[in-house]
């Protein structure tokens, strides 16, 4: 039986910093907390659960990791209830986070095309990587969280990677605070034994005891929550640059349908 259950483990190390964080936005003038901001982490909250809940359905059959006894309440498909919620919780506390200082830099939705393909290049490059790394039992968890990052990385990257780039700052401060809080909760969670992580499934490295594939992990989702919700922000704020976009493109078709006509 183990000391914490994953429930506790939420009232411990999850639920109260997301109460503390959500108490500072709404209090604090310079933290962003409105219905913009509240609207992109109900978006990504749900994409979150969506694109994750299959993935960790497939990893947990496969003996990648697996839950003490009597450390869950109950489970659908092969997930506990506790580890949905995780989904769920994980963004908001980062998003939280990110809230307290989340700024919106004045350029233009107009970026290079070279760019954007770079960005969708890099991320392709990262599903194929992991794709690879799912040949050999050892490095299977490593390249299953690659082949799972790499579309989104894509899909960010491809859509906004001069901005993220512009913002790099911000991005470095907004995922690695909540980053470096979840490796020690995550950490502390393994000591307990409330999950254990597959030796045969990773490669043997580790930060301080952490296994990489589990930092990488908490890495990558939080880059995907931190980027998305400054895209997001980005793009609300150029609507006026969205609707002239839409007018000038709009003009153009007619000016076509009439040259053609004449």
């Amino acid at each position: 039986m183990n000391s914490l259950t994953y429930l506790q483990f939420h009232l411990v190390f999850t639920i109260p910093p997301i109460l503390v964080l959500g108490w500072l936005a709404a209090r604090r003038e310079r933290a962003r907390w409105g219905r913009e901001e509240l609207s992109g982490l109900a978006i990504i909250v749900c994409l979150a659960v969506a694109y994750t809940t299959p993935w960790t359905n497939a990893m947990i059959p496969e003996g990648v990791w697996w839950y003490g006894e009597g450390a869950v309440l109950a489970t659908i498909w092969h997930t506990p209830l506790e580890e949905y919620l995780f989904f769920v919780l994980q963004t908001t506390l980062t998003a939280f986070w990110l809230f307290q200082f989340l700024d919106v830099s004045d350029v233009s939705l107009r970026l290079p095309a070279n760019h954007r393909l770079a960005g969708v290049l890099a991320g392709v490059g990262i599903c194929a990587g992991g794709w690879v790394l799912l040949g050999t039992t050892s490095t299977f968890y490593l390249g299953a969280i690659l082949l799972w990052a790499g579309p989104i990385l894509a899909i960010q990257w491809g859509f906004g990677l001069t901005y993220l780039l512009r913002e790099r700052r911000q991005l470095l401060l907004a995922i690695g605070v909540p980053t470096l809080y979840l490796w020690v909760a995550d950490w502390i969670a393994i000591s307990l034994g409330i999950w254990m992580i597959s030796e045969s499934h990773t490669i043997g490295v580790g930060l301080a005891g952490l296994p990489l594939e589990e930092a990488l992990f908490f890495l990558a989702a939080n880059v995907f929550v931190v980027q998305g919700l400054v895209l997001y922000v980005w793009v609300l704020d150029r609507r006026a640059e969205l609707g002239s976009l839409s007018l000038v493109h709009r003009l153009a078709s007619r000016f076509s349908a009439e040259s053609t006509d004449g």
